[in-house]
């Protein structure tokens, strides 16, 4: 023992005993006590979901077994604050040190700030570390010092630096503090992370697919290295089965370290290249990749941490959202009409999980068929997913929103029945989870609309009555989305002119209230048990109208607020312009991102003020001449099918 200091190891998502920074220094510097806070308080309105709740009341006692096998068990603590709780284990102990892995999340970053600053006040050294990360988001900036704000030019930076991939070692024995005994620990089911009776028989389900804790966590990743990383390009194009790799709650819980998976795929690596298995080389890229977009979801809620609530680009800021409580509850009931959409959003709602290229086409319809707002369909997938990952959630909405510089068109609207016809061509995924359409044909699976009515008849299908008609049409749809774009950039030229009057335009997405949707507890386990309803998000009417000054000084077109829900849709389609490759992500939730022009060039046009960023988006730079996208590498989010256009409408 090199040391006789007292140094408490403040746990959060590092629950694992193998590479753990914090865990390694205060067990290498002298006696310590290892503490996990449960406080529901700091989680505010990101508290976790029923699943992710699940997850960690199965990860914390694997992680206290094995601590308490060194000499030193877990101390578990549910309270009211987590700066108080610390303070009780720093004065029980008689504590000089406290240690911890670094958070990057909103809610996290502010939380450790301020218990940061009161500790330092107190005396208390405070120590944190990198163990989330293969480089901290304060190290990649371009020439200018400006932080990137597309995946590509950030990606391509981090390739250019070195990466300390030497874990740290595992301690051997832990020494526990004197007085250990006078601090107040709870068991794991005081901490109160099922709820009730009907979450924990909601639950039964995740226990026989899923195996928490941290060395079933690397036993995971051996398994995916050795027999699944092979085929990984391949298995983009496929949305049922065990297609992914499966480690991202392993990774958002910390029980297995990244850099761990970044040395272990290089090694395998190196030893395919010795082999000479060339077909090796692109999974490796795509996953590799995938590690990157991980990384880069960190690095955006680092140095833009408002991207939770509002877009990267200002111009998002007037976008028309629609507040349609009834077609965001149809959306997250899996019964909007469209089958591959309702497979997918009741698969989550059942399982807590899917795949990933079915989370890009589901979060894809919600905003841009239905105009839903993107931080409706985060927060929605914040409290359902059992990988819920709010830094990925984040770069994922904003993407497929177009909220990013190297995001998603905001025009781009792709046809879900080309979609289902590329990834589901046998229609199995859609039977399994819609049993309505279980006895539809093949040819019709995916748009039962066009089917004649004698095989609606065979198949027991009754559109309106046993399954929905489409809750809105194909092309109004298109109408709909272009309207409500050239909306946008009507009132962005308001806001301009108003400007120059002294007036202050909100963000909409302000405007919209925020909102708490229930936990999903299932009564029944079958994946062919139709979803129970929810409540809705509240908001009043008048808290979405524009300013009237600005909608005075813009010639605004209407906007489609009726949409037809029994319209008979035209299998119409055109392909779209970006290629697709067969990528998935490697963090499941993360979603792909093409490249864009350089990172001074974003800056020049993006400015901060009081926590938004204004200024023109890509379609202001395409209209100069100056989009200088690559073509798209798809994998999580790319070109998902064929997408639905029309003639451009003029501003």
């Amino acid at each position: 023992m090199a040391g006789s200091e007292r140094t408490v190891v403040w746990f959060r998502r590092d629950l694992r005993i193998d590479d753990n920074p914090a865990l390694a220094a205060a067990a290498r510097d002298g006696v310590v006590l290892p503490v996990f806070i449960w406080c529901p308080a700091d989680e505010g309105q990101f508290y976790p979901g029923r699943c992710s709740r699940w997850w960690l009341k199965q990860s914390l006692p694997h992680l206290s077994q094995s601590l308490e096998s060194l000499g030193c068990p877990l101390v578990l603590i549910r309270a009211e604050s987590t700066l108080e709780a610390l303070l009780r284990c720093i004065d029980s102990v008689g504590a000089t040190r406290l240690v911890y892995n670094h958070l990057y999340d909103p809610v996290s970053l502010v939380r450790d700030d301020k218990i940061k600053k009161e500790l330092s006040a107190l005396g208390i050294s405070i120590q944190s570390f990198n163990g989330d990360l293969l480089y901290e988001p304060w190290e990649i900036y371009d020439d200018s010092g400006l932080a990137f704000t597309t995946f590509n030019m950030y990606w391509e930076k981090c390739m250019e630096l070195p990466i300390d991939i030497s874990p740290s070692l595992a301690p051997w024995k832990l020494v526990p503090a004197p007085g250990l005994e006078s601090v107040r620990s709870c068991s794991v089911d005081d901490l109160g992370l099922e709820s009730s009776k009907d979450e924990e028989s909601s639950n039964a389900l995740l226990r026989r697919a899923w195996s928490p804790g941290w060395r079933n966590a690397e036993k995971m990743l051996e398994e995916f290295v050795s027999h699944g990383l092979l085929e990984y390009s391949k298995h983009g194009m496929k949305v049922e089965g065990a297609t992914t790799s499966l480690l991202s709650p392993y990774l958002h819980f910390g029980e297995v370290s990244v850099r761990k998976v970044y040395q272990l795929v290089r090694m395998q690596q190196i030893k395919w290249e010795n082999e000479g298995t060339s077909e090796a080389e692109e999974s490796i890229h795509f996953f590799m990749r995938s590690i990157g977009l991980r990384e880069y979801s960190r690095y955006l809620c680092f140095n833009f941490p408002f991207t939770h609530e509002k877009s990267l680009l200002g111009n998002l800021k007037h976008y028309p959202w629609k507040v349609d409580e009834e077609r965001f509850k149809s959306w997250r009931q899996g019964m909007t009409g469209y089958p591959l959409v309702d497979a997918g959003m009741r698969e989550l709602w059942a399982t807590g999980w899917t795949h990933n290229r079915i989370r890009v086409i589901i979060s894809s319809f919600a905003v841009k068929f239905l105009l839903i707002p993107w931080t409706w369909g985060m927060k929605y997938f914040w409290d359902v997913l059992l990988d819920a990952d709010l830094e990925s959630d984040i770069l994922g909405w904003q993407y497929i929103s177009g909220s990013l510089p190297d995001g998603h068109e905001l025009s781009r609207l792709d046809n879900p029945e080309v979609q289902g016809q590329k990834y589901d061509p046998d229609g199995v995924y859609v039977r399994t989870w819609i049993p309505e359409l279980a006895r539809m044909p093949t040819e019709w699976i995916h748009h039962p609309w066009d089917a004649p009515s004698c095989i609606l008849e065979v198949a027991g299908v009754e559109l309106g009555f046993n399954y929905p008609k489409p809750i809105v049409d194909l092309h109004i749809a298109r109408e709909c989305l272009d309207d409500s774009i050239s909306t946008m950039w009507q009132l962005d030229t308001a806001e301009k002119l108003a400007e120059l009057d002294g007036e202050v335009v909100e963000d909409n997405l302000s405007n919209i209230k925020t909102f708490d949707i229930p936990k999903v507890v299932l009564r029944e386990t079958s994946p062919c048990a139709l979803p129970i309803d929810q409540r809705v998000p509240h908001a009043s009417s008048k808290d979405h109208n524009l300013k009237s000054k600005v909608l005075k000084a813009s010639n605004r077109s209407s906007i489609c607020v009726d949409m037809i829900r029994s319209s008979k849709m035209e299998a119409t389609s055109s392909v779209a312009n970006s290629p697709v490759s067969r990528k998935r992500s490697f963090c499941e939730t993360a979603f792909h991102v093409p490249s864009y022009s350089s990172s001074a060039e974003v800056h020049s046009h993006i400015q901060d003020h009081g926590g938004s960023l204004v200024g023109p988006s890509r379609y202001l730079l395409q209209e100069a001449g100056r989009n200088c996208v690559d073509e798209v590498e798809d994998s999580s989010t790319a070109d998902s099918g064929s997408s639905i256009s029309r003639q451009r409408k003029a501003a």
